[in-house]
């Protein structure tokens, strides 16, 4: 597949614009063609309107061609073949191994998200029967189900260039829901970005859906993805990335005439509690564990576990050892661009700087754009004096604090800001002596892990990936797993329709067979 770097509109390519930019190989530090255009303003504009008028049919068609379509893509993407994992990786520096489980998994949510329309029930349809004679006013028939709210933009992430990207659960799970998307392309992987899009405009096509049901934009600066947030007619946003660029754009969102939601994953530092028991059984193996885990994908994940709490209790030296040893043979390895590499190294320094932080352990130093990994550590009065080392660092490095006894976890735990996960290494004893610790902990973050790790989001329809601010602009949704179309969608009534007129999910005879909430019960039978 040739790669011509334009944007797409609907199904038109367009090269309109005059700024351009190039991918660029971190690995070999070098620029990769083509050239890319950056969208315009007046490309922005068309994609959306596109979008306005191809929501009209596509909000209308049924589950079951929304989920062939959705089948489609991933089938689409397949027939990419190696050309795609290749043209990633060297887009990315990330290893074709690693490609290829992201793949399967973005064509497994896609699949996922297709079951769950054949299935049908989310649509959480509800039917309440009219009561003409009761007293002293009669009832009517309302019935509810959720509907599509619209165009929405999309933005893909850069350390997921498949699975929060052009076709990642965001994209799934909106189109799953019944809305047209806009996907702004991130600058990172721009030849990616193309060949995705490719597909998904070829399973559009092969599946009959209305031209500007999908478009992609490309663009290296701010001005594209904000004039797609800006426009009156996105009713929605998705976006996984930095804090201060979901920041801006859930701001921005806020400031228009009519304010629209913006369901943006901001990363987290996802606190390790290492609790006494746990500590004394297992030290040497959580730390082999912890280290693998920080370093995995370079720590360039939102999961990474960025911060790890010990009490000075159980087998602490023994711990602080074997994880400085781990640390010390973890490998080096490419990070996606030269300004996350930049910005790891100036994070890394800057918290070793901070009052009462040491380096306890790094990797060797290399050359190029390589993230070295790196172990801090801290006691616990230096960490609760200074907010800053919560921030997340994006790459491989933790800061190990160590406190006094449990009323100094306890206080540091309730300090704490919001998270996409929290994991506890405890035995059974170790739970029912820190019960208040776990409620805590319930408050702060959107998962809570048991003797894991956090990196390994398992898609699912039970997964939850997010959290309370900042890790997310949302607490109350996810980005991975089904329920993530919750996001999508909005409850809408019919009070008194003919039954003809209602959608299938509400019509009398039920034609779907999908589950229902009638009259206060649930039910697949008719009326």
């Amino acid at each position: 597949m040739q790669i011509t770097g334009c944007n797409f509109i609907g199904a038109e390519e367009s090269k309109r614009g005059e700024r351009t930019f190039k991918a660029f190989d971190p690995a070999a530090e070098t620029e990769l063609a083509p050239q890319f255009h950056e969208a315009t303003s007046q490309e922005v504009d068309a994609a959306i309107l596109k979008a306005e008028q191809a929501f009209a049919s596509y909000s209308r068609r049924s589950g079951l061609e929304r989920a062939a379509f959705l089948e489609k893509i991933a089938d689409e993407i397949m027939a990419l073949g190696d050309a795609l994992l290749q043209r990633c990786s060297e887009e990315t520096g990330l290893p074709l191994a690693r490609l290829t489980g992201e793949r399967g998994r973005t064509v497994g949510q896609l699949r996922m998200f297709a079951q769950l329309l054949r299935e049908g029930s989310w649509v959480d349809a509800r039917i309440e029967t009219a009561m003409p004679d009761r007293q002293p006013l009669p009832k009517p028939d309302v019935r509810s189900m959720r509907r599509a709210l619209g165009p929405v933009g999309i933005f893909g992430a850069s350390n997921f260039p498949l699975a929060f990207s052009v076709a990642g659960g965001d994209t799934a799970s909106a189109l799953a829901a019944g809305c047209t998307i806009v996907v702004k392309a991130h600058p990172a992987h721009p030849g990616t970005c193309e060949m995705v899009a490719r597909a998904i405009l070829s399973a559009s096509q092969k599946s009959g859906m209305p031209d500007g049901t999908f478009s992609m934009l490309q663009g290296k600066s701010n001005d594209v993805g904000m004039a797609i947030v800006t426009h009156p007619l996105i009713k929605a946003i998705g976006f996984t990335g930095s804090f201060t660029g979901g920041k801006a754009i859930f701001d921005a969102a806020n400031r228009r005439p009519e304010p629209i939601p913006v369901y943006a994953e901001m990363g987290s530092s996802n606190p390790v509690f290492i609790l006494p028991g746990a500590m004394k059984k297992h030290s040497a193996a959580i730390a082999k564990g912890l280290a693998g885990s920080v370093t995995l994908g370079v720590g360039q994940f939102c999961t990474n576990p960025g911060l790890v709490f010990q009490m000075d209790a159980g087998d602490l030296t023994a711990f602080q050892s074997a994880l400085s040893e781990a640390f010390q043979k973890a490998p080096s390895a490419t990070m996606l661009t030269p300004q996350i590499h930049a910005a790891f190294q100036d994070a890394v320094a800057s918290t070793a700087a901070q009052k009462g932080v040491n380096i306890l352990a790094s990797g060797a130093q290399t050359a190029g754009l390589q993230g070295v990994p790196h172990v801090l550590q801290t006691d616990a009065a230096s960490y609760i004096e200074n907010q800053q080392l919560e921030d997340e660092i994006f790459g491989p490095s933790t800061l190990s604090v160590t406190a006094k006894n449990k009323a100094e976890l306890l206080d540091i735990a309730s300090k704490l800001h919001g998270h996409l996960t929290a994991t506890l290494w405890a035995t059974d004893e170790d739970l029912e002596s820190h019960t208040e610790l776990i409620h805590t902990l319930e408050r702060k973050v959107g998962r809570l892990i048991r003797n894991g790790f956090p990196t390994g989001v398992e898609v699912c329809h039970a997964m939850v990936h997010g959290g309370p601010f900042p890790a997310t602009t949302d607490s109350r949704t996810t980005s991975v797993g089904t329920a993530a179309i919750d996001r999508f969608a909005r409850p809408v009534c019919f009070q008194n329709f003919p039954d003809k007129l209602l959608p299938d999910e509400l019509k009398n005879t039920n034609p779907l067979g999908i589950w229902r909430l009638i009259n206060g019960e649930m039910s697949k039978g008719l009326l």
